[in-house]
């Protein structure tokens, strides 16, 4: 059934906003960046540390402002150190700029190389850890015979519309498909980057080590296997995913991922090194031996999840059928974190969120990819207070 949404809301006053530099995601960097990340083998996995101050039991999203319309096929998002953002195009494999003040649209160029194609196309983005000294951009792409992540130099002084520099292909390989591309791109705290990638519809691939399909993968800002990966000389982080769409750090460090399922539950997955989540063996919480299960589960109507971003204690998930956004408060919670729904059927389809500082978020709504049902002025970038 196609869910009918209601005119936008007058917009409030813009509110100032500060980014941090660097990590898409957010998170504090640790005090031994290249240090081996935690690993844990536990079928459950634990979402509050004792002491830990948690959010507020019921929480709250309201869109303040629209930054941005006419936006076509939004993907990836990231946030300049002056507050404006870059967004991703996948369908046309162009890079725009968007004032973080007015919402003025300068496009940077296309990325050569893109083949859109049923849900590859131009997707994630992230900035440098090192990007105040070498304004690098890099992006998960869909070529004609992988998936791909590549960096660019992005020269402000060109003029518009050539301001990218040539893809320097730093990893490649990974496997393509009509469906599951995966596609999110984030660098961490540790400052090595992380990209989600999917299983193509292959199944199996999902719990084969060998395979790029169906994981999370950690490099090094040169597109090497990071140091301390679980699986010695791989790029391999963790395994048996169907779809990985989101990626998100906390205060603790902690890795938080959202997750298609299939026909029954989509997931979000607190990431541990080495750890198996079960597809295809397993969709959701079932407590199996040496899977992983999710923190939190949702029925597929209710969600298909894309990005997630982590602000004001809480996880927050955007919802592309399910059209709305979920707040999963991590932070300090024993047991079972309670989800809430906001902006239901408000907006359409919600594909990326992003941490804008203090209580804000970007979310990106994606009814020009095909599966919408567009209406004027999508795609949209809205800026939402949470708590």
């Amino acid at each position: 059934m196609i869910v009918q949404r209601p005119a936008v809301t007058a917009v409030l006053a813009a509110v100032s906003l500060v980014f941090a530099a660097g990590c898409s995601s957010g998170g504090d960097e640790p005090d031994h960046p290249e240090s081996p990340p935690e690993r844990e083998t536990s079928s459950q996995s634990p979402t509050g540390k004792a002491g830990a101050e948690a959010p507020p039991e019921k929480g709250s999203a309201k869109v303040t402002r629209t930054l941005a319309t006419g936006l076509k096929s939004p993907w990836g998002l990231a946030a300049l150190p002056d507050g404006d953002l870059l967004v991703s195009s996948r369908d046309e494999g162009t890079i725009t700029r968007i004032d973080g003040k007015t919402g003025k649209k300068t496009e940077l160029g296309s990325v050569p190389g893109v083949s859109p194609g049923g849900e590859g196309g131009l997707m994630g983005l992230a900035l440098s850890p090192s990007y105040a000294s070498d304004h690098l951009v890099y992006a998960y792409f869909t070529t004609e015979s992988d998936n791909r992540i590549a960096r660019m130099l992005y020269d402000e002084k060109k003029p518009s519309g050539e301001q990218l520099g040539a893809p320097d292909t730093v990893f490649k390989g990974i496997p393509k498909g009509m469906i599951h591309n995966g596609g999110r791109i984030a660098f961490g705290p540790d400052k090595m980057l992380y990209a989600g990638a999917g299983e193509t519809g292959e199944t199996d691939l999902a719990q084969d080590k060998k395979s790029l399909g169906g994981k999370i993968l950690r490099l090094t800002p040169e597109g090497e296997p990071a140091p301390g990966n679980p699986f010695g000389d791989s790029a391999v982080y963790s395994y048996g995913h169907r779809n990985v769409q989101g990626l998100a750090w906390d205060e603790e460090k902690r890795l938080w991922a959202s997750e298609f399922g299939q026909d029954t539950w989509d997931e979000l997955n607190e990431i541990k090194a080495g750890g198996n989540y079960g597809w295809p063996e397993v969709e959701g919480k079932e407590g199996k031996e040496g899977f992983r299960d999710p923190v939190a589960q949702w029925k597929t109507s209710e969600a298909s999840p894309s990005g997630v971003a982590y602000a004001e204690g809480s996880v927050w998930m955007a919802g592309l059928r399910g059209e709305r956004l979920w707040r999963i408060p991590v932070r300090g919670v024993a047991g079972d974190p309670e989800p809430q729904a906001f902006l239901k059927g408000e907006h359409g389809r919600l594909r990326t969120v992003l941490a804008a500082g203090g209580d804000k978020l970007w979310v990106v709504t994606n009814e020009t990819d095909s599966r919408g049902t567009p209406e004027k002025g999508d795609d949209k970038i809205l800026e939402v207070q949470v708590k």
